[in-house]
């Protein structure tokens, strides 16, 4: 049976960005100067550049900018340094990772967890297979668990067949997270392995994770997801030459002369997550900030149960507090009787679920956070930096739409619901980390302002700013030029700037995301697609489409009224609004070429794909 995916599996990772001392001192100097003529722009702009005969306009965008430059001040930190944990030697029992004299001397123990619902057999198989050759230099007891949440009997038979464990359950409470618990509750290892159906652990996932917990306070590790199975694209002369024929490979060819090699449809969705783990993610370790993500992370038994008990007595006591507060309103009496009391709090008990992985659609994140938080423990956490398992990526917009709305509406939910910002036992570096996280998930309220104003302006004449004069431009540019310096050597090795493009991009499904939650609706556990899907989907890019179309209806409208001698316009206006109407433009654009992408006809997908 062929999958779409074994003409990739001759790829190999990459390897972590390597980290230089002196091009973080760089970074870190033209960081601080993109910060300094930020805020000089910024008072600027409050004092002394509004437009007052236009409030209605100046006053939305200078706070946009405000809130961006909040953004960026969270970014600055978070890339601030990088700080990896050394990679220690695997554990030869598990005493190595207790601080217990009196523990017993035994081999390490781990559960290796697969969680499906309805993927494919076959694939689930391969990566139990993987699983099995994991290597570790010292004796291990190693269990592979298949949490088949949609009980099937070919499921089952694949495990037997396999050596692996089956287990089910007869119903899905809390989806994910209720299998994970469910799976805790019948098995023992120390450490546990997270699996989606489609990853495939590396042989090198043991040997080289295990011994961050030589640290007994090491609660989970998490590694970078890797999609082996991303599109490397079309050579652009040989795509042009399909349309156009020699003259379109002349031409193509006439192109990468002069700005290098250019594929056409390489990562249509820019689903490479490399510029988050390694350069996001990576960079919390310094804060002990960096959050589970899900697949590809080990966990500490005893650092998930822990939690999950101090997570279950503070949520009795609120409950039983509240319940006690309600009748004494109606009593008025001051104080309960004691019996009264202990009937409450058994109510409460009776009435309290115990999640070792709460039930929620960001249940990754959030465990972060209470671990994180826990008073009674100071749990660590780590971002290994070597990638340790491969999975597949979304192959058409719907599934990374339906993805992506998972990961808005569940961060937004946590922030609105259960701000990590205001919960005590977070560090201030944690709180400022996690805060960046849930920052840049409001950042649709200010891209539609920065998606509009040039439109504004372009169709009115009417400017934000009191005069695009020079004091504009001596004000704006230093930043502009400082922060993509900044940016550049940050994120040194990694292109960055298709992900800034498509973060500008998907402002709708971060609204919508955050209308969501404001109206109080329970962000669903929605079963990712998991086959890709047949057809364009342009009706999932039609805001994209708009933006663009009034972007161009409008710099069309301003050049011409220009050219023809309106006194309305002004060159510097002209200049400054183009060139971010082009910038939006360009931002638009990948995305909806990803809603009418199709992969290569000469290597059809033949099975399914799992997001």
């Amino acid at each position: 049976m062929g999958y779409y995916f074994e003409r990739y599996e001759h790829r190999d990772p990459p390897e972590p960005v390597p980290h230089s001392e002196g091009r973080q001192l760089l970074y870190q100097f033209l960081a601080v100067l993109a910060l300094v003529t930020g805020a000089w722009y910024l008072h600027w702009r409050w004092t002394d550049s509004l437009n007052f005969s236009a409030l209605w306009f100046a006053i939305p965008l200078v706070i946009a900018e405000t809130t961006a430059f909040i953004g960026l001040i969270f970014f600055t930190i978070n890339m601030w340094k990088t700080s990896d944990l050394p990679i220690l030697p695997p554990p030869a029992s598990i005493t190595d990772c207790l601080d217990d004299p009196e523990a017993p001397d035994r081999p390490v123990s781990v559960d290796v967890f697969f969680t499906t619902y309805n993927e494919d057999v076959d694939l689930v198989r391969l990566g139990v297979r993987d699983a099995a050759k994991m290597r570790y230099p010292h004796l291990i007891n190693l269990r592979i668990h298949i949490l088949d949440d949609g009980g099937r009997v070919e499921m089952q038979r694949m495990a037997e067949e396999e050596g692996a464990n089956y287990i089910t359950r007869d119903n899905n409470i809390g989806f994910k997270a209720g299998n994970l618990r469910n799976a805790l509750e019948v098995t023992t290892g120390d450490f546990i392995v997270i699996c989606d159906a489609d990853t495939r652990p590396l042989p090198t996932m043991l040997e080289r994770t295990l011994g961050y917990f030589r640290d007994p306070d090491m609660a989970w590790v998490q590694t970078p997801q890797w999609f082996y199975d991303i599109p490397e694209g079309t050579p652009i002369a040989e795509a042009l030459s399909r349309r156009l024929g020699w003259f379109g490979r002349a031409m193509g060819r006439g192109l990468e002369q002069i700005a290098g090699p250019i594929r056409i449809g390489s990562d249509p969705f820019v689903n490479d997550p490399e510029m988050f783990y390694q350069i996001i993610l990576r960079r919390r370790n310094w804060a002990n900030a960096s959050f589970c993500c899900g697949a590809g992370s080990i966990h500490r038994r005893e650092a998930v149960m822990q939690a999950a008990l101090s997570a279950y007595g503070e949520t009795v006591t609120k409950q039983a507090e509240k319940e006690e507060a309600a009748i004494r309103r109606v009593t008025h009496e001051k104080v309960l009787a004691e019996d009264v009391r202990i009937h409450l709090r058994g109510q409460a008990l009776l009435a309290t679920e115990l999640t070792p992985y709460k039930f929620h659609v960001s249940e990754d994140i959030y465990t972060s956070i209470i671990l994180h938080s826990d008073p009674n423990r100071r749990w660590k956490s780590v971002l290994h930096p070597w990638v340790e398992s491969k999975m597949l990526s979304p192959q058409d917009l719907l599934t990374w739409s339906i993805q992506r709305f998972k990961y808005a509406g569940g961060s937004l939910d946590i922030l609105f619901h259960d701000n990590p910002l205001l919960r005590s036992g977070l560090s201030w570096p944690q709180r400022l980390m996690y805060g960046a996280t849930f920052w840049s998930y409001l950042s649709g309220i200010w891209n539609v302002v920065f998606l509009l104003a040039p439109i504004v302006y372009l169709f009115s004449a009417i400017a934000p700013v009191s005069a695009y004069s020079t004091d504009f431009y001596k004000h704006i540019l230093p930043f502009l030029i400082l922060n993509e310096l900044a940016t550049l050597v940050g994120t040194w090795g990694i292109a960055g700037y298709k992900s800034r493009l498509w973060y500008l991009s998907f402002f709708p499904l971060n609204l919508r995301a955050m209308w969501s939650v404001v109206k109080g609706e329970k962000i669903k556990f929605p079963v990712t697609p998991k086959s890709r899907q047949a057809g364009t989907f342009q009706r999932l890019v039609i805001p994209q489409i708009v933006v663009v179309v009034l972007t161009l209806a409008a710099l069309a409208f301003a050049l011409t009224a220009y050219l023809m001698g309106s006194d309305n316009y002004t060159a510097g206006g002209l200049v400054a609004n183009a060139f971010w109407g082009a910038n939006n433009i360009l931002a638009m654009s990948g995305i909806i070429r990803a809603a009418f992408w199709r992969p290569d006809e000469e290597e059809p997908i033949t099975q399914e794909a799992i997001a």
